[in-house]
């Protein structure tokens, strides 16, 4: 067969991950990526930046599992814009690579107005050279908001206050590059105060609380704003989703209790099968 995707060019096939924020995307790609010949590819407009790795959530080198991962701190410049077109751009030529490899790509994160560009802008001919499998995995927002609250507790004990405050730049603009990611901006009125003696330790306590709160809230409405550009995208566009419900999983987390049979009952084999019969479908030509 000739090279290129010429008019009978098999379609090369790709799964996507999608969810609002918090609803474990990164630990499902895991999971089927040790299961299937895979890599993943980062689809967070925020991770793509080096640095802030509590903040924005990046997955540690140590629980990758060997699996190959892309797009993920790879822009050095905090303050660059990562526009749609050279995240666009960047993904093909990423997908070329992986399908060169003889591996299933798996598209990963939440940055869901970029994945729609890709998906139906006719300028990259998406449609034409992939087959799309798209999970989406969900969480009833009643459940999600007490458990995204939990998690940036979890973020601030885990040391997101020294790694923003090691981040901090005076008069920094936050509506651009990484400093965009939710915690920077919120705690911006927190810093600049911290080492002025104009004000006492209450006060400043009082507004690195605030500071936090803010956090929690953006979170929630980040989340919120997610799901309904994921439904719109689904009813606009036909695209055939797979959702799967999580809400009991993370119903089991915020009670402490075990929840890793519910996890494997209600996520991981659903998925696995969703990925096995999507794999086996015979791939139309074009």
């Amino acid at each position: 067969m000739a090279s290129g995707f010429s008019t009978m060019t098999e379609k090369k096939k790709i799964l996507f991950i999608m969810g609002a924020t918090g609803t474990g995307k990164t630990k499902l790609s895991i999971n089927l990526g040790i299961q299937f010949p895979s890599e993943i590819i980062n689809s967070d407009k925020i991770q793509v930046y080096k640095g802030l790795d509590i903040v924005t959530n990046k997955i540690p080198e140590s629980e990758q599992c060997s699996i190959p991962h892309h797009m993920l701190g790879i822009i050095n410049d905090p303050n660059y814009d990562f526009t749609v077109n050279e995240f666009c751009k960047k993904m093909v030529e990423t997908l070329d690579v992986i399908v060169e490899n003889g591996h299933l790509p798996i598209i990963v994160g939440g940055s869901n107005s970029y994945l729609q560009v890709l998906v139906d802008d006719p300028i990259y001919a998406f449609g034409l050279k992939y087959n799309c499998c798209f999970i989406w995995v969900d969480v009833s927002l009643s459940v999600l908001f007490p458990y995204l609250d939990k998690r940036v507790n979890e973020m601030v004990e885990a040391g997101l206050i020294d790694e923003i405050r090691d981040f901090f730049v005076p008069g920094a603009d936050c509506t651009m590059g990484i400093r965009r990611a939710i915690g920077v901006p919120e705690l911006q009125r927190y810093f600049e105060i911290e080492n002025d003696e104009d004000f006492d330790e209450a006060h400043k306590e009082k507004i690195l609380e605030e500071s936090i709160t803010e956090m929690k809230e953006n979170t929630c409405i980040l989340a919120e704003n997610q799901l309904i550009k994921i439904d719109n995208m689904v009813n606009r566009f036909g695209w055939k989703v797979h959702k799967i419900d999580s809400t009991k999983v993370f119903e089991a987390v915020l009670k402490g209790e075990d929840y890793q049979h519910l996890y494997q009952e209600i996520v991981i084999k659903p998925s696995i099968e969703i990925v096995k019969s999507f794999l086996e479908e015979a791939t139309n030509e074009i």
